[in-house]
């Protein structure tokens, strides 16, 4: 059975940059959020409730339309969770029978919202990505064009990033002082190993 590592952090931690770490050792990673967007666009049932629940403008020429739905469930933390609901089963099984194809020591499953959807349950460990908020909303508003106050509205739309770190069994400093190849390399020698039980 392959170790099943998951991978979280706030938005504009570094999650991404982590992961391609990870991925030039030869690790394996799924990316919750690409795989949430791929299958909103190729999964019917998620196409046909997105549709049911936030209209037709949702998809433009039979594609996801983020700009609009984005305005949307930004805006409403409602909407947002039932967005969530829609996507959060169906990526959870898409990541797990993933996970089954694949023959490395290791896998990481890196998302946002691992805590918040339930799907750290089917994981062995979780690593957390930690930098410190000030860095966190200079790097999205660079990387997105957003403003301070967008950038706060999604930040408060997810787990408080101290809470979510004590829910990590491992975590990783990207605070832009530390280096985070070092903490990268650390983990893989650790899961590499057959693990003694």
């Amino acid at each position: 059975m392959v170790l099943r590592i998951g991978l979280t952090g706030g938005i504009g931690s570094g999650k991404t940059t982590v992961a391609r770490l990870f991925e030039i050792l030869g690790i394996p990673v799924y990316y919750a959020d690409d795989a949430a967007r791929r299958l909103m666009n190729t999964n019917e049932e998620i196409k046909t409730s997105i549709i049911k629940h936030f209209g037709k403008d949702a998809y433009l020429n039979g594609e996801l339309n983020r700009k609009y739905l984005g305005g949307i469930v930004f805006a409403d933390k409602k909407k947002l969770e039932l967005l969530n609901s829609l996507t959060h089963p169906v990526t959870i099984k898409d990541a797990e029978e993933w996970m089954k194809k694949q023959t490395a020591p290791y896998v990481i499953k890196e998302a946002a919202l691992l805590f918040e959807s339930g799907s750290n349950e089917n994981l062995d460990y979780v690593i957390g990505v930690y930098a410190p908020q000030h860095i966190r909303v200079k790097r999205v508003m660079d990387r997105d064009g957003l403003s301070v106050e967008e950038v706060m509205k999604r930040i408060s739309r997810q787990l408080d990033e101290e809470e979510k770190m004590k829910r990590c069994d491992f975590v990783i400093v990207n605070n832009e002082e530390e280096l985070v190849f070092p903490q990268v390399l650390a983990l893989h020698e650790k899961f590499s190993k057959p693990l003694v039980s």
